[in-house]
């Protein structure tokens, strides 16, 4: 891989006790052989994750469902100070108060430098064309930060519909024109559905986050040959499905040079405006 030591991995989190001691992930526990166990981890570890992949730059998320953060901004942005150079955040925000929802975004990027906002849809059980996300939406464009959020069915022990590319996607990417998109997790089993949202939408991407490479969809393959090339990003799913575990036997993709260079760091750098060295290349207000 010509491209180890430069990878843009754009799905991460840093696992904190509050986010671990969930029963709802009791399923990935199961799958993911102990990487969910309920302890405190050191932002080191995760950072020596990366080293082990030769992923320079991860985009960390927050997390927020609806009894609150359990991953909180200002956690996130408490690492991205440790590691600068390693790592970006990404907000996430409660839906069920509209303005301070927004006013929490503003801050984020505009005092955190954070470069994206993450919901995660099945953790509020409702499909992002519901009408608590449109306030941020729009601020996403007026932030110029992509909109980031899960696809395909639930790993957790929660319902898969709200993870339903069409309709729920397909109604915001219309509405909105001017709002990126990045759907993570391939969207199995609707792979097809997520693929055909992304060749029908300029601002509509794919991240493979949960997903080893043995694992990617053949759909998703041919996409990320071909005309797809632009459109799909490298992400892993840390601590679940750590990088180096997902790039094993990456060269049974048998990606050409520039695809591979697209699909593990020059993607993410352009939809999340990083700066050439992977950071975020912005100045704070």
């Amino acid at each position: 891989m010509q491209s180890h030591g430069r990878i843009v991995d754009a799905w991460m989190q840093h696992p904190t006790p509050k986010f671990l001691d969930r029963p709802m992930f009791d399923s990935l526990r199961r799958w993911s052989h102990g990487s969910l166990a309920g302890t405190a981890v050191p932002i080191e570890a995760t950072i020596g994750a990366m080293d082990e992949a030769g992923v320079r730059t991860g985009l960390i998320c927050a997390w927020w469902g609806p009894e609150g953060p359990l991953i909180a901004n200002d956690e996130v942005a408490d690492f991205v100070r440790r590691y600068p150079d390693r790592l970006v955040g990404v907000a996430s925000v409660g839906l069920y108060r509209p303005m301070e929802a927004v006013r929490e975004l503003r801050r984020c990027v505009r005092q955190l430098g954070f470069r994206g906002l993450r919901i995660v849809p099945w953790l509020w059980d409702l499909p992002p064309d519901d009408r608590r996300y449109y306030p941020l939406y729009a601020e996403c464009i007026e932030l110029g930060i992509p909109f980031c959020l899960q696809v395909g069915h639930t790993g957790p022990l929660c319902p898969s519909e709200p993870g339903r590319p069409i309709p729920y996607l397909d109604r915001v990417a219309l509405e909105f024109p001017e709002l990126k998109i990045v759907a993570g997790h391939i969207g199995y089993p609707w792979t097809v559905e997520m693929i055909s949202l992304a060749t029908k939408y300029p601002n509509v991407y794919i991240d493979t986050s949960a997903y080893k490479v043995s694992r990617y969809p053949r759909d998703l393959v041919e996409y990320l040959r071909g005309h797809g090339r632009k459109k799909v990003l490298f992400g892993s799913n840390h601590p679940a499905w750590p990088a180096k575990a997902c790039l094993e036997d990456f060269e049974a993709l048998e990606l050409d040079a520039e695809v591979e260079r697209l699909f593990l760091y020059e993607n993410a750098q352009r939809v999340f405006a990083l700066g050439p060295s992977g950071g975020s290349g912005a100045r704070l207000a």
